[in-house]
């Protein structure tokens, strides 16, 4: 892609999917029709454009939904229109999986391929559509030589899908002037199919229900399956927006002041306090100020957020306008992974919602706050669940971590003081502002105070997220779930998910606390626990999460872009019974790389690559029979 635009018309849906967002160009300078008799003697709109920089990845997945790819007529439009020049915008259009800057169907088949569905039966699918469909669509970014017939659908390997409790699942993406973007759960390959073709996505696929659906002990899922998450009036009469008029009477310092009384950590996996967190953005001189939810959640293993979103989306918006208040923020952001549509909807509908009855917008219940909220899809990046990577993506560059510092207190989205935390941890701040800081204090233990969200998924008989004061131990935690199914026996646990550690089933005394977690040296991370029985094979699943940090990895700083490739290559040599000189220096050489990624990458993805490998290598002794499987 060259640094100045070509003569390339994009078509007439790629111009109108990107005018429907933009509105319509100004002048010949920003993509218009140009005027001979003004154009020529004063460039007009361009500061405007320029200031719009943010809405590239909006732009580029605008013109993804109405064709099914962005060609290079596409490109040069939002270019344009943006003043961004072609070389940036096709580096941030590549960054991207859900993405395609090479001819690709409108219809699309999104399998998972990620360790929990592989181990529910995700392989047998991919073999069946292999077989009956024809290969995985592949494209590179020059493949401009793919002719595409009317009719034709594509199927695709993807990571995972945040379904695991349903796996194996799929996600449909069918491009059009009313696009289609769902997610299923349980796919059959006769269903995938089917809904490939285009004759059954249409039909409902029931959603498990929440495994304690309806228990009164419940404080984050107490709405979830009980309470309509499109009804505004049903999220109010369940006490909804009580904590935002608790929260004016308080002002911002008492509002503070009870969320530091709280001890709630952050729930995303970093555990940093939030009181400290929210008065540091606060006492920032410089404005504005943001907030922004984490939604982009993309661990393995990780589907807690998604229940939230699709089921009590109000919360989120209720909570985002309190963090508005207490740091002083006028405007917060929701980046939502953008294989989540119904929790995107949910969510958008949420916002406009408490938009149109006044709870977001210009001066709230007349107290003169004013806060609004905007929802921003991501393009399929797991880096963009890393809080600075975030920003990038919003601000229309390639979602790449920054070095820090400075840290998102003092420069985060457009270089302004942030706070941003996931949806986890958002969920709590109605609770804490209603009932006191100190009295959410007293639930758990004195480091890990409140509840929290675990994603069970794998060999146990209900899978599914569960909520539970931080104290009760793994093996209180896997028996709510029923255990293994009947006649299997546990070989493994995942927590933490692809970044965290495994554990072995002698030790589900473990207390599920961040202080019995270190204890320990594991992780409770995002809330995954992920369990393999006997029948798993678990080299297959430590090199599919290899092959998931090497996909994923931004390739912004060496340590973790050669990193994980080199890690990947020494577990199939392990796995294949080759290694390089003996299996002792193999592991040796992988034991090397981890230590390099872990002390000199920029961000969590190459510091955490190495942990599930190594903790299977060390409490398993995976490889000690000499490594071929």
């Amino acid at each position: 892609m060259d640094v100045v635009l070509h003569e390339v018309e994009p078509s007439r849906a790629e111009r109108a999917a990107v005018d429907a967002l933009l509105g319509p160009p100004g002048s010949g300078w920003v993509g218009g029709v140009r005027d001979p008799q003004r154009d020529p003697r004063a460039a007009v709109g361009g500061h405007a454009a320029r200031e719009q920089r943010h809405l590239l990845l909006p732009a580029l997945l605008a013109v993804q939904s109405r064709v099914g790819w962005v060609s290079e007529g596409a490109l040069n439009y939002i270019c344009a229109r943006l003043t961004v020049p072609p070389a940036e915008a096709w580096g941030v259009a590549t960054f991207y999986a859900l993405i395609s800057t090479a001819p690709r169907p409108p219809r699309v088949l999104h399998v998972c391929d990620d360790i929990a569905c592989r181990n529910r039966g995700a392989r047998a699918v991919i073999d069946a559509l292999g077989r009956r469909v024809g290969p995985a669509h592949h494209a590179g970014h020059d493949s401009d030589h793919v002719v595409l017939k009317e009719g034709d659908c594509a199927w695709l390997r993807s990571p995972c899908l945040g379904l695991c409790d349903q796996a194996p699942a799929a996600l449909l993406t069918a491009a059009g002037a009313e696009p289609v973007h769902r997610l299923f759960g349980a796919v059959s390959a006769d269903r995938a199919q089917a809904v490939l073709r285009g004759d059954d996505w249409q039909s409902d696929v029931p959603r498990l229900a929440l495994p304690q659906e309806g228990d009164p002990s419940l404080r984050l899922l107490k709405r979830v399956g009980q309470v309509d998450p499109t009804s505004l009036e049903a999220y109010r009469a369940t006490g909804g927006y009580e904590a935002l008029r608790r929260a004016i009477a308080l002002g911002p310092e008492g509002v503070l002041r009870e969320l530091t009384d709280s001890k709630l950590v952050g729930r995303g996996g970093a555990a940093f306090p939030m009181g400290r967190k929210w008065e540091s953005v606060a006492r920032q001189p410089r404005r504005p100020h943001f907030v922004i939810c984490n939604a982009d959640e993309s661990e393995p293993g990780t589907f807690k957020d998604r229940v939230l979103l699709e089921g009590d989306p109000f919360v989120i918006v209720e909570a985002m306008t309190i963090a508005g208040f207490a740091v002083g923020a006028e405007r917060g952001y929701v980046y939502i992974r953008g294989e989540y549509p119904l929790a995107i909807s949910r969510m958008q509908h949420a916002v406009e919602q408490a938009r149109l009855r006044g709870f977001l917008g210009e001066n709230i219940a007349g107290c003169g706050l004013s806060f609004d909220i905007e929802i921003r899809s991501g393009g399929g990046a797991y880096i963009c669940g890393e809080e600075t990577a975030i920003f990038n993506s919003i601000e229309g560059l390639r979602g790449e971590p920054r070095n820090k510092p400075p840290f998102p207190v003092q420069a985060g989205v457009f270089k302004h003081p942030t706070v941003i935390n996931n949806v986890e941890t958002l969920a709590n701040i109605p609770d804490i502002v209603l009932d006191g800081g100190l009295a959410f204090a007293e639930i758990g233990t004195g480091e890990s105070t409140g509840t929290k969200l675990f994603c069970l998924s794998g060999a146990v008989r209900r899978p599914g997220v569960y909520e539970v004061p931080f104290g009760v131990t793994l093996g209180n935690l896997l028996a709510m779930a029923g255990g293994p199914p009947k006649g299997r026996s546990i070989q493994a646990i995942l927590l933490g998910g692809a970044a965290g550690l495994f554990v072995r089933p002698d030790e589900l005394d473990l207390p599920l606390t961040f202080e019995g977690a270190r204890a320990a040296r594991v992780t409770l991370g995002s809330g995954v626990v992920m369990v393999f029985d006997e029948s798993a094979d678990m080299v297959d699943v430590l090199l599919r999460i290899a092959a998931f940090f090497r996909d994923e990895s931004c390739g912004q700083c060496v340590p973790c872009r050669v990193g994980t490739v080199r890690q990947e290559e020494a577990l199939y040599r392990l796995a294949s019974g080759r290694p390089r000189g003996t299996v002792e220096d193999e592991l040796a050489l992988l034991a090397e790389i981890g230590r390099a990624m872990k002390d000199a990458s920029i961000c969590g993805l190459g510091q955490t690559a190495y942990s599930a490998v190594e903790s299977a290598i060390e409490r398993f002794g995976l490889f000690a029979d000499g490594g071929k499987r």
